[in-house]
């Protein structure tokens, strides 16, 4: 009588080739990854948006750039006014070229929205990965399952679909791990490409809400200077 063969997940990863073996190891390290960055990023974009959202309406009602706020470097607010203080301090011998001032000011907020877009884009990249090579690691597994297979049908000289079955459902069991791998990977890497692009049109924002306090000093400035009076650079105290 011939025993009764397992066909539970577990009980056919057991009874699989090696290869087939290894491919499921790594698919299902790649699932456990994709969901691990699920929750990292998650927590996060989650601090992100809630900093970006304070951020913002505390520099809408200050309406002015002062030291506490360059003081917080944790913020993506307190690097930019740091690079804003930055730029006035070494600008402070050519107090003639204020066009050139404003130029140099948007240019270096650039590079802080730049620097912050990629800190934010950090781990989607393997979840883009993961989705996109997950379906073909399970595919070989797969195939690979199914050639050893129909070298066991040959070996045995039986056709018989019992002697068949097992190999074939091990095989496919590669496959199923591969979209169980890669669906969600792909899921995720599109709702966190829209929460970061959110993230990143706060942090522009900011960036202009600045550049506009930048402009209403450097206008200031400009008016002292036209009147004779010393031009005085970097950012006013709290309380000023």
């Amino acid at each position: 009588m011939t025993p009764a063969v397992s066909f539970s997940p577990w009980a056919m990863f057991l009874q699989a080739n090696i290869v087939v073996q290894s491919v499921m190891i790594i698919l299902l390290f790649g699932c456990l990854l994709s969901w691990t960055i699920c929750i990292a990023k998650s927590v996060e974009l989650f601090i992100t948006h809630k900093k970006l959202m304070k951020e913002q309406i505390a520099l809408q009602k200050s309406g002015k750039l002062d030291q506490n706020q360059a003081s917080n470097k944790k913020c993506i607010v307190g690097a930019m006014i740091m690079a804003v203080l930055d730029e006035y301090q070494s600008s402070k011998g050519m107090t003639h070229d204020m066009t050139g001032l404003k130029e140099r000011i948007a240019m270096t907020l650039e590079r802080v929205e730049a620097c912050e877009g990629r800190r934010l884009l950090k781990g989607t990249g393997l979840l883009a990965t993961i989705g996109a090579t997950a379906p073909f690691i399970g595919l070989f597994g797969t195939v690979w399952g199914i050639m050893n297979s129909f070298t066991g049908i040959v070996a045995a000289k039986a056709t018989s679909l019992t002697v068949v079955a097992p190999g074939i459902a091990e095989a496919l069991l590669a496959t199923a791990l591969g979209l169980v791998t890669a669906i969600p990977a792909v899921i995720l890497y599109n709702i966190f490409s829209r929460h970061i692009m959110h993230c990143r049109a706060h942090i522009a924002d900011l960036s202009t809400l600045i550049m506009r306090i930048v402009s209403r000093d450097v206008s200031q400035m400009t008016a002292q200077q036209e009147k004779g009076q010393v031009i005085q650079f970097g950012l006013r105290a709290a309380g000023e």
